[in-house]
């Protein structure tokens, strides 16, 4: 059911329209195609309603939040909404400003969103909780380790039953929230929180895999989380033994994606569904 998704957009090569930001755009782009699809950086408002038409899906990432793109993400939003394309939210940094806090509650407000994906602090931060961010790193130490708590579980469920959207929550272990399950997604490495841009490549993927797979986001949610965190592992082994940082850590990531297969990650994933 997950590795067949990367099948499909690896045939289909979905456009994913990027309004992301320009600390991790490169790695964005050749994740997209590393996976199979094809990537568009198109963050001026006066071409995103054009750009998101030919697109299968949308991605906006506030980390670099500024005043020329904002209107651009709204614009764009709204066109994907009209055409039924699927939306992805990066709420990057979302309590550690009023500014990034405020633009994500107003883009949840004014556009319907396939997934909001995040770690623990931005998405509580969103949810309503009094979130501990530091920056765009996921910072409140309860939070961080082992299973969440029942409260912080019912308030991600009050997030998905509040937006609409797919909830996926990355950390030690991965959360993706449907309407219908709950999806634990146990792969990754603790290395891939030490490489700048690992959650904006996984919400990249995002945009790829629910692009080719619309009509089932949670699936496709949970099998771009899965596949990125069996990257991520496999990145690693080829790290101890060949050596190098976190650098070379990065690119043997993006590495392992575009070496992904069906049978790797039907052998790999480890998805538990509740």
């Amino acid at each position: 059911m997950f590795a067949e998704i990367l099948n499909k957009v690896r045939l289909d090569c979905p456009l994913v329209h990027c309004i992301t930001n320009y600390v991790t755009v490169n790695d964005c782009a050749n994740v997209l195609l590393a996976c199979g699809a094809s990537p568009v950086m198109a963050d001026d408002e006066r071409e995103a309603e054009e750009i998101v038409s030919i697109a299968s899906a949308l991605v906006i990432n506030i980390g670099t939040l500024n005043s020329r793109t904002i209107p651009s993400m709204f614009k764009a939003g709204r066109r994907a909404n009209e055409l039924g394309r699927p939306v992805i939210l990066d709420p990057v940094g979302a309590g550690a400003s009023s500014l990034r806090t405020a633009t994500a509650m107003d883009l949840i407000r004014e556009i319907d969103f396939a997934v909001i994906r995040g770690n623990i602090s931005e998405i509580t931060a969103i949810a309503g909780r009094e979130s501990k961010t530091r920056g765009v790193d996921a910072s409140d130490p309860e939070l961080l380790d082992g299973d969440l708590p029942a409260d912080v579980i019912s308030l991600i469920l009050k997030l998905r039953e509040k937006t609409g959207a797919v909830i996926t929550v990355t950390g030690p272990k991965d959360i993706v929230a449907g309407e219908k399950n709950l999806c634990i997604v146990r792969n990754g490495h603790p290395m891939m929180s030490k490489v700048s841009g690992t959650g904006c490549m996984l919400s990249a993927i995002t945009g790829a895999f629910c692009g080719a797979a619309p009509s089932d986001i949670a699936v496709a949610a949970a099998s771009a989380a899965g596949m990125f965190g069996v990257a991520g592992e496999f990145a690693f082994e080829r790290l101890t033994s060949e050596g190098g940082g976190t650098s070379t850590y990065r690119s043997y990531i993006i590495d392992e994606v575009s070496k992904m297969t069906q049978e790797k990650m039907r052998e790999a994933v480890k998805i538990e569904i509740r």
